[in-house]
């Protein structure tokens, strides 16, 4: 049987995305390999992102919805003229609690069936578990194709939506680690290595070159980057640049450096900048405020991607302490711990089973219960004070990245999944599920 020419559709919520590196590089990456790939954005894909390459690809993605109200009724109007391997059931039997989200989505898979059908597409691939899955899903159904899904975090653990259907249609999940492919074997016992592929968020080595650590003791820059939500921790960094600050000598100003006694615990000179944008920005700064160290936190709002990458490079230190958030919300791992370590640059982040694959602590980087702000504080302070600490710690980061989450090692797993799924799903046409499957009132897990 002949196998065609690989065209992947993906999908994502908004791609190209600033926030979401890992998606957009990933397209970028088989490109230039030679596949050739197809991008949709389920919503409006960011632009001015200050690379061309990223303007180039908002240009051309399609915009799954469109704008407004009038681009949710084309979506219907598409979906209608669409007789797909997937109609009318996976619009018609969706679970009533979830009704009219689920029917707007499989109408949009379907719909944007329809956009590509003439562009050879032979695998369409979902980022995020949740709304793009359900969109990539429907819209392979309709093609007579396979997909598959990258399931990541808040989709998983805030969002999740009938994740045992997907994991049980697709023709493999990807797993950014491998404590996602144990809990996706917990909702579906029985998935073997090959549908759950761990391929992880990778970095090109290329484009995050090695700095050499600095030597400086005391007074050292430490670097945050991401999103300003609870799930980053950066409450906790700011209260812990309080914890580990000396007292003032009397009639001093905060921030300057004569202090009352010589505590060798202590450290006078650590300064933080947070890069990026959220809802929580205005918390975070009151709180620096009321904690003393305003004057030592700088934040720098979000950064192009280059921008970002020379900041890493002239950290001295690179702090994420992730924790889970009240509404459940945790990340999965972070890819700006992989690329401050492949800047060799040390880090220290938050103690999450997943982080634990990639930051081993006293290792690749040094790690912290989530919300210890003591703990972290001590950390900090002896960071401070042990440049020999922060180069070997910086050095074996580099080497874990290089070996295990770099762009080509992970490029190759992804190409392999691919080439798996082709010649045994591509000409299999799946019958049409039977009523209450696709997205049954108990099948929300």
């Amino acid at each position: 049987m002949s196998v065609p020419t690989p065209h992947i559709l993906y999908v994502g919520s908004i791609l190209p995305k600033r926030s979401e590196t890992f998606v957009y590089r990933e397209v970028l990456g088989l490109r230039e390999r030679g596949v050739e790939v197809s991008i949709a954005s389920v919503n409006a894909p960011e632009r001015d992102l200050g690379d061309d390459k990223l303007d180039a690809l908002a240009a051309e993605a399609i915009h799954v919805y469109g704008k407004g109200i009038g681009g949710k009724v084309g979506v219907i109007r598409d979906a209608v003229l669409q007789r797909g391997a997937w109609w009318p059931h996976g619009i018609f039997e969706v679970s009533p609690t979830y009704w009219p989200k689920h029917k707007l989505q499989f109408a949009a898979g379907i719909a944007l069936a329809r956009r590509v059908k003439d562009r050879g597409i032979t695998h369409v691939h979902a980022h995020m578990a949740h709304v793009p899955t359900t969109v990539a899903m429907a819209c392979a159904e309709a093609l007579g194709v396979p997909f598959s899904t990258t399931g990541h975090a808040a989709d998983l653990f805030r969002d999740r939506s009938a994740l045992k259907t997907k994991l049980q249609r697709a023709a493999f999940v990807s797993c950014i680690s491998e404590w996602h492919r144990g809990f996706y074997r917990e909702i579906v016992p029985g998935l073997s290595d090959e549908q759950l592929p761990v391929i992880r968020c990778g970095v090109d080595m290329r484009e995050f070159t090695a700095v050499t650590p600095g030597t400086t003791e005391g007074g050292i820059s430490l670097l945050g980057v991401g999103r300003l939500v609870p799930k980053k921790g950066f409450d906790v960094l700011i209260r812990a640049m309080a914890a580990a600050s000396p007292p003032l000598a009397p009639g001093s100003a905060r921030g300057q450096t004569t202090y009352q006694g010589d505590d060798p615990g202590q450290s006078p000179g650590l300064r933080v900048t947070l890069v990026g944008d959220g809802p929580e920005m205005v918390n975070l700064k009151a709180l620096a405020d009321e904690v003393g160290v305003a004057d030592r936190v700088t934040f720098a709002e979000a950064q192009p991607n280059h921008v970002v990458r020379e900041m890493m490079g002239q950290a001295d230190v690179f702090v994420l302490p992730c924790q889970q958030a009240a509404d459940g919300d945790r990340d999965g791992i972070p890819v700006v711990l992989m690329e401050a370590m492949a800047r060799n640059v040390c880090v220290v982040s938050g103690d999450l089973e997943t982080i634990r694959e990639l930051v081993a602590d006293n290792v690749t980087g040094l790690m912290v219960q989530p919300g210890a702000v003591d703990e972290l504080g001590e950390v900090l302070v002896r960071l401070s004070r042990d440049p020999s600490l922060r180069q070997r710690l910086a050095d074996a980061g580099r080497a874990r990245v290089a070996e295990e989450f770099s762009m080509s090692v992970n490029l190759d797993r992804l190409e392999a999944a691919f080439a798996a799924a082709a010649p045994t799903r591509a000409s299999e046409k799946k019958t049409d599920p039977a009523p209450g499957e696709v997205m049954g009132a108990t099948n929300h897990a």
